[in-house]
Order: C-alpha cells, then structure tokens, then sequence
C-alpha cells in the first residue's frame, strides 16, 4: 500500500496517501492540504476517480494551455505544483483557513478496489469520507463539498444521503438524473461514457503502478504500488459501457444513481454552464428548481467547462458561499439574490442578479413551424401541409425573419411536433440556432467544443410519453420507463424538451430551429481535438449518439415526416426576456 508520509510544503502541513477505511475493509487514500498551526477549520472535499497525484498540466495539457493562456489570474498567486484536474487549488484556499481533502475514489489512484461508478458503494464511500472529515482534530465538523463535473455530480447523490457532517457543497458544471442528463438525452444513448472511460479512467486506475504517471511533487507512482497485468486491471473494473447500454430504460440502475431531490436538504451553490449541452446544466437548473433545501442558489456562466472555477471570478464566489456556511463570516451571503446569470452576448457576457429561475418576467413566446417558406413566426398559419426529411441527412431548418429589435432568450425551451416515420421509430435531434446577417451561423464556445449552437434538444419517438405530475410547459419530463413504437407512416406527437441557454440575439440577426435526425454539426471542417477526447469537435463535443447498436440503421435510417394540421401546429416555445 501507499506510504503515508507527512511534510511542511509551501506554507502548508500535507498529508500524502492518509489511510480511510471503509466499512468492507478496502482502505481509500487522501491527500490532506491543512494549515501549519493544526487549528481545527473547516474542510473542503472531493472525491473521485482522475488520481490525486495527476497534475493537471500533465493529465489534461491542451485544458491547461488554453485557460491559462487566455486567463492568466488562473496561475497567478500559487506556484501550481498542487494543481489537480477538477478540484480546488490548495494554495489558494489553506492560506484562507481551510484544510482540503482530496480523496482517490474505490479503484483508482491510489485507492485499491472495484471501479463502479456512481455506484451505490461508491456513494456510501463518499459518506464515510466525510464522516472521517468531520470528525479529524484539525476539522471544525464541517465538511464543504467541491468540484467540477464527476465532484459535482456525485454531490447530489452522497447529499441524497444526508452525511451527518456535511455543511455546504457547490456543484459546479454537475449534472444530476443518471439517465436524462447523462446516459440517455431523450431516451437516445449518448457514447460519451464508454469513450470517457477509456480516456480519462483506465488511464489512472489502481493497479497502473509503474506503468503509470507519478506525482510530480513527491515521485510516488500516482496510480498504486503495485503493477497489475491487463487481465487483473480488466478483472477490477466495470464494463462501464455495456452495462449503461444494457439499461436502455430510466430503470432501479439509473435511479439509485440520480439524485434524490426531497432529500436534499444542505445549502448548496448550483454554477451551470450554458455551453454543456449534452452533460451538466439539465442537472444543474433541476437542481436549484426541485431540491428541499431552503438555502440554495444558482449561478450560470459561459467559457470552457473547467475555466470560471478557477478564475478569480469563481474562486472569489465559492469562497464567499463557503465563508458564510464553512465558517460563519458575516460577508453578505445571507443577502445574495438567488440567482446569478452571466448573460450570454455574441461577444460577451454581462452578469445579472435574478430572483428566480424560470427568471420570473419570462414572455414565454410561441414561435411556429411554417411549411411555407420554412419559417418560425409567432403567426400561425392554416391548412394542412407535410415535410419530409431523410433521418440521417441535414433535416429542416425555419428561419425567422431578421430580428427587428435586439432579443434576449435566456431559459428553457420546448418544442411541440407532430411526427411519422416509415420504420418504427425515429429520432429527433432539435436544435437552436443564431443566423447573422450574412446568412452564416453564429456559434459559440460551448463548455467543450469551440462552435457549438446555443441550445439542443432529443427525443426518441418511442420514449413520448410524458410524466404528468413533472411536465411543465416549458420542461416536459417523459418516464422513459416503457417504449411505444410506431406505426410506420401514423402521427404521433411529440414534446421536446430543450435544455437551458442564454443568449442576447442583436438586431437584424434570425433564430433557427433544425429538426433532424442525428447529432448537429457544425458546417466547417476544424480539425480541433482534445488531449482527453478521441473525436474531432464538430460542434457537439465528445457528447455524441452515434452507437450502431443503439442506432440501427434500418430503424433509425428511414424518412421522418412533420405534420402541420389544423389541430397540430408544430412550434417552438422560447424564453423571451423583456428589458428590465
């Protein structure tokens, strides 16, 4: 096992490789950064799979280069040599008084075990990561929990578990429904996982030893003591990817592996990105709307995934939160308006406190599907009309006309389609779109991918049933519990649920609305990659849906049809922002 050694680094006193042990034996590994005087402070944790002892720079160097390039207050103020992917940097937050944890989950790193993510196991090692936390002579007795993306993520569900010493969390850029955020966009599989699994997980799992990377501060193998051959690595982990595929439907599987809503009850700082689309900010805005607690907030940011966690601007704001919960500063928290917005603009972002989300003055606007001249117009036509489209070409796009003042859509959106298809299902990808006045798409830097839309929705036909007691107008909520095929060429209809954006559209621009029948992409080659990706960005990131298995040909490769009758008008609801 790893030795567990203690020094004075850098102002602080670091613990290396600090024993946890579970409740079956298996003894995790944490990093503990502290202050030197052993006062007891309050805890900042995570909990994850990408290895405590990988820095950044060397684990996610193209993530690296181009935020501190672009935002040098990331480095500045710490010699980065603690730097991890994900987490807190310690040299930004003991200097403030607090201690942070960070600890390897069950298989990876330095932590021996069975790789399960998510899993029921894994939550319950969370809860008992705390529990020791909280109980250490240099803890205060609370615990914070932070982190982006899979640190924020499994806060939902370990708060799901109400652990005893847990104080206050901030889930940044965490997606929280297993099957609607994450494995399932509309009941239509996303690869994501199992290409995530190979790149970013069996890359540090326990077990690597020698063969795998070493910290770069102590030289210790940051993936165990012990090297494993690939029969015993395989042996000691999950086959992530067919088991997600082999739970098509929101099952026992995906629910004890979501969040839990009426049981979370902590303060917690919800922060979305508008540009993760295809992961995180479903989770992020269901969150504020839907769990228990009463002291909650949103906030909701542009830039790449990782970035406005660790700028000045995000580091200044977890801090005040956790200040006031953490350690009881008065700091003006208690009066923070709940909800804060960097506005999205094609050129920047301008922040805007609200009181609510749905944000309250919402002009919730309907904007129809017109045969005629493939146009969006909040004038409906009559008469009966069909369009066509073969599901695995470009689809339909509806233009409005060129805005005749600026327009600002900030919220959730919804489409309403009555469809067919000529095989027993189809799939339909919705998305959002700016058109300049040069008849060109404005695109955006999304969370991961550089030219992303500014919204995206999916639905599977046979996944149309609606859950009644959760749809809303604006957020229909289906059960993905049963399927109900087609009849090839019969109508059904459709609620299409598109996940929160923001964005400020100027004057003589149009929306547009495509319907098709696979992922968007954007019209110009890029040859953009990241080091932790295997595909090119084309505008939807790694998040794809482009499984053969899930996406047969002969069902999903048919002609997909739109009814426009007098009793079904397609249209798109749009959150429409009126000037304060």
């Amino acid at each position: 096992m790893p030795e567990h050694r203690s020094e004075i680094r850098d102002g602080m006193r670091i613990d290396w490789d600090v024993p946890i042990e579970m409740d079956d034996g298996v003894v995790l590994r944490a990093d503990v950064f502290r202050p030197l005087d052993d006062a007891p402070c309050p805890v900042i944790l995570s909990y994850g799979p990408y290895a405590k002892g990988l820095s950044f720079q060397e684990g996610y160097p193209s993530a690296w280069q181009i935020m501190t390039s672009q935002h040098p207050d990331v480095e500045a103020g710490s010699s980065n040599k603690y730097q991890n992917w994900e987490v807190v940097d310690p040299e930004k937050w003991v200097p403030d008084g607090y201690a942070c944890v960070r600890v390897d989950s069950r298989g990876c790193g330095n932590s021996p075990g069975y790789v399960d993510h998510f899993s029921p196991r894994e939550t319950r090692d969370f809860v008992e990561c705390i529990e020791w936390a909280g109980t250490r002579s240099w803890s205060n007795g609370k615990v914070g929990l932070n982190g982006i993306s899979y640190y924020g993520i499994n806060q939902w569900q370990v708060a799901s578990q109400q652990p005893r010493y847990l104080a206050a969390m901030c889930i940044w850029e965490g997606s929280a429904d297993w099957y609607r955020d994450m494995t399932h966009h509309g009941g239509i599989l996303s690869t994501f996982w199992a290409n995530w699994y190979d790149m970013q997980v069996k890359t540090v799992q326990y077990g690597l030893g020698k063969r795998g990377p070493k910290n770069p501060v102590t030289g210790v193998p940051a993936c165990g003591d012990v090297t494993l051959d690939e029969d015993q690595l395989t042996a000691n982990r999950s086959d992530f990817g067919a088991e997600i595929r082999s739970h098509a439907l929101d099952d026992d599987y995906h629910r004890e592996r979501s969040a839990h809503w009426e049981k979370i009850d902590v303060p917690f700082l919800s922060a979305a990105n508008w540009g993760g689309q295809g992961l995180h900010p479903r989770g992020n805005f269901e969150g504020f709307m839907r769990a228990a607690s009463n002291s909650k907030w949103l906030e909701a940011h542009g830039l790449e995934h990782w970035t406005e966690f660790y700028t000045d601007y995000g580091v200044r704001l977890q801090k005040r939160f956790f200040g006031h919960f953490l350690k009881g500063e008065d700091n003006g928290w208690d009066k923070q308006p709940r909800v804060k917005l960097q506005i999205r603009h094609v050129d920047k972002f301008v922040e805007r406190d609200e009181d609510a989300w749905p944000i309250a003055r919402t002009q919730w606007t309907r904007l129809y599907l017109t045969p005629d001249g493939m146009a969006l117009s909040q004038t409906q036509v009559s008469g009966n009309a069909d369009l066509s489209f073969e599901a695995l070409g470009d689809g339909l796009t509806f233009l409005t006309e060129p805005l005749e003042a600026e327009m600002e859509v900030t919220g959730p959106s919804a489409l309403k389609l009555r469809v067919s298809s000529t095989t027993s299902d189809a799939d339909i990808f919705a998305v959002l779109r700016v058109f300049g006045p040069d008849g060109d798409e404005v695109v955006f830097q999304g969370a991961i991918d550089p030219h992303t839309p500014i919204g995206q929705g999916w639905l599977r036909a046979s996944h149309r049933r609606l859950d009644e007691n959760l749809s809303l107008p604006y957020r229909p909520y289906h059960t993905h519990d049963e399927r109900e095929p087609l009849t090839p060429g019969e109508p059904v209809d459709l609620d299409i649920e598109i996940w929160p954006t923001s964005i400020v559209i100027p004057k003589g621009y149009r929306i547009g609305l495509s319907v098709r029948g696979k992922d968007y992409e954007y019209a110009k080659e890029t040859g953009l990659r990241l080091s932790n990706f295997k595909n090119e960005l084309r505008g939807c990131g790694p998040f794809l849906h482009d499984d053969p298995v899930d996406r047969p040909a002969d069902v999903f490769g048919g002609t997909t049809t739109l009814h426009f009758t007098a009793a079904a008008k397609p249209y798109l609801l749009l959150p429409v922002i009126p000037p304060a």
